[in-house]
């Protein structure tokens, strides 16, 4: 690989702050709040114009989607996000589930009001790029933006980009799965033109989903057992049918098939999660190029689809892609402690518990619901990287094996990270010790405050 070597330059610093965060995704939104309601300042930094990750940018509705009868929470932030949006009219009933689907147009409303509210000042349009360390401690990060390139210094850091892009940047240890081990990418897409009461009729007596149904013909899925006979939105024999007929084609490593959340009065039918993408790396900015445009393309296909073989989509058309990819994994940092499969699927406990997350796996062939009452605890130490000080990491990056991922990678349970994170560091400040080092008994007794169930 040819290599060019960059001028040395000075760049201004244009902000300084007690607490930075990075990414404002579920879990980064939540820790910025977090933060700025214990009383110390706060940025939150994210590179597209609006707030939410893949909640307002990808169009995934559900941050709750797995909640039934007995299902126990940790009650932070993440749930006034459901409540905040219900209150404006920017939601409406998740039909899978006792929860509410959030608009993703409304929801980038309900952040801006989140966000200035507890007093953390925001900035969009603004790409970290680089880091500023003095030895093994982070001190702030290089931006890019229309402004150019700058510096923003901070106390604490909170790196919520998904993908661990600072904790690598920064040195931070991480492991990261082969293309062919990660987990699918998603273009999530929204239909105009439907027959509401046509479909639903449809879906009720001849379609008859359930998560059995995942088990198709794009992968298998194994369930606890009580899943098989429970409703999922779920529909993928049309598009087999047209590929089988000859009305589309796919490539190898794509499918088409997955869920439906919204459909309105008016017709619009949102968070169609159904094209996906295998063997694709979201760290690498080829892999994300050729993903967004082979997934608009496969769209229309499910779209001409849908308009010939499902029962009130005869006259839908495109209403709108997401902003940008819904990605699921990439890097995850190697933590002082690490979740494992055993923890997630047996009511894991820790010490250092920032909050619960119900016993919820989704992914790698697995499907298990929260409907028993059982949960696990969520451990501080899984958020602090190795070889790194004054960052702590949250959201799908956070520290653990693969079927843990699957627990902990859904926003719910980003949000649940977030907050113990961006409590840990105003906590952290206020008694002036490093983040790493945190009396984890302080911030647990801020989070109880808060009305966070941490046990």
């Amino acid at each position: 690989m040819k290599q060019i070597k960059e001028k040395a330059r000075t760049i201004p610093v244009i902000a300084e702050t007690d607490v930075l965060v990075v990414g404002s995704g579920p879990g980064g939104l939540t820790a910025a709040i977090a933060a700025a309601r214990e009383g110390v300042d706060t940025l939150l930094l994210e590179r597209y114009g609006c707030f939410g990750g893949v909640l307002s940018q990808v169009g995934v509705e559900g941050v709750a989607w797995y909640r039934h009868e007995q299902t126990v929470e940790s009650n932070g932030i993440g749930s006034e996000f459901e409540q905040r949006a219900k209150a404006l009219g920017g939601s409406s009933r998740e039909p899978q589930s006792d929860s509410e689907a959030l608009d993703a147009e409304m929801f980038k409303v309900v952040a801006d009001k989140m966000v200035l509210e507890a007093g953390a000042r925001p900035l969009l349009h603004a790409m970290a790029v680089d880091v500023i360390m003095d030895g093994n401690i982070l001190k702030g990060i290089i931006i890019e933006s229309k402004s150019g390139r700058q510096a923003i210094l901070a106390k604490r850091i909170i790196d919520a980009t998904g993908d661990a892009d600072i904790a690598a940047r920064a040195g931070a240890p991480y492991a990261k799965a082969s293309k062919e081990e990660l987990m699918m990418v998603t273009v999530m897409f929204a239909c105009r033109g439907i027959n509401r009461d046509v479909f639903q009729e449809y879906v009720k007596e001849s379609l008859k989903p359930s998560y059995a149904d995942w088990a198709g013909e794009s992968w298998d899925q194994r369930t606890s057992g009580k899943e098989a006979n429970m409703f999922s939105p779920y529909i993928e024999n049309p598009f087999n049918r047209a590929v089988k007929e000859g009305l589309i084609s796919l490539d190898e490593d794509i499918s088409i098939g997955g869920t439906w959340s919204t459909l309105s009065p008016e017709g619009d039918a949102t968070q169609l999660n159904m094209v996906h993408l295998l063997k694709k790396d979201c760290t690498d900015v080829w892999d994300l190029t050729r993903s967004e445009i082979q997934g608009r393309d496969t769209v229309l296909k499910a779209i001409t689809a849908l308009n010939k073989y499902v029962p009130g989509f005869e006259k839908a058309r495109l209403r709108n892609f997401g902003m940008t990819l819904g990605t699921r994994e990439s890097r995850k940092i190697i933590g002082r402690c690490s979740l494992t499969e055993h923890d997630v699927m047996n009511q894991g406990k820790f010490e250092d518990t920032i909050g619960i997350f119900p016993e919820f796996i989704d992914g790698c062939g697995i499907i298990i619901l929260p409907t028993t009452g059982r949960y696990f605890q969520v451990p501080f130490g899984c958020m602090v990287p190795q070889k790194v000080e004054n960052l702590l990491v949250v959201g799908r990056a956070v520290s653990g094996d693969r079927i843990a991922h699957c627990a902990f990678r859904n926003m719910m349970c980003c949000t649940v990270t977030g907050q113990g994170a961006g409590t840990a560091a105003a906590v952290s400040l206020k008694s002036g010790v490093p983040v790493s080092r945190v009396t984890i008994d302080d911030v647990q007794k801020v989070l109880i405050k808060r009305g966070v169930k941490i046990k």
